[in-house]
């Protein structure tokens, strides 16, 4: 028996749990009935499969991941709030972030100027590419 992908409407063999062309997980299709057609007419169109690579109509085409966090965002809070560390609490440096934080509250705001450089810095380097993963080692989303 086959399985039919409800996202793109692609028919799969039974080994197949998930959609071979956009990632959804298969369901059971029903049995097609073969219809051979009367002499003279032109048999029905079976509608075709789509492509093996061919992006579905609607939704996004492989399982996106709740966990990614924002290269633009993690980006912009290094630049503006990077004296707190926020963009290393956000991206779970949690160790990083806590020494940028007390830095600047322990010398009474005298050390935000080293701590802003910083944070400016791994903002940059976000918004680069050179940092491009979060603590966990996920990739940073567009």
């Amino acid at each position: 028996m086959a399985k039919m992908c409800k996202n793109c409407g692609a028919v799969m063999d039974d080994s197949f749990n998930n959609c071979t062309n956009c990632g959804a997980i298969l369901e059971s299709a029903p049995a097609q009935p073969t219809v051979q057609p009367a002499a003279g007419q032109v048999p029905p169109q079976q509608p075709q499969q789509p492509m093996y690579n061919q992006q579905p109509m609607y939704g996004q085409p492989y399982p996106v991941d709740p966990n990614t966090k924002s290269k633009l965002a993690a980006g912009l809070l290094g630049i503006f709030l990077g004296s707190l560390g926020v963009h290393n609490f956000y991206l779970g440096y949690t160790g990083k972030a806590v020494a940028q934080l007390l830095i600047t509250l322990l010398t009474c705001g005298i050390g935000a100027i080293v701590t802003s450089i910083w944070g400016l810095i791994e903002g940059i380097f976000i918004l680069t590419g050179k940092i491009n993963v979060d603590a966990q080692g996920r990739p940073l989303g567009d």
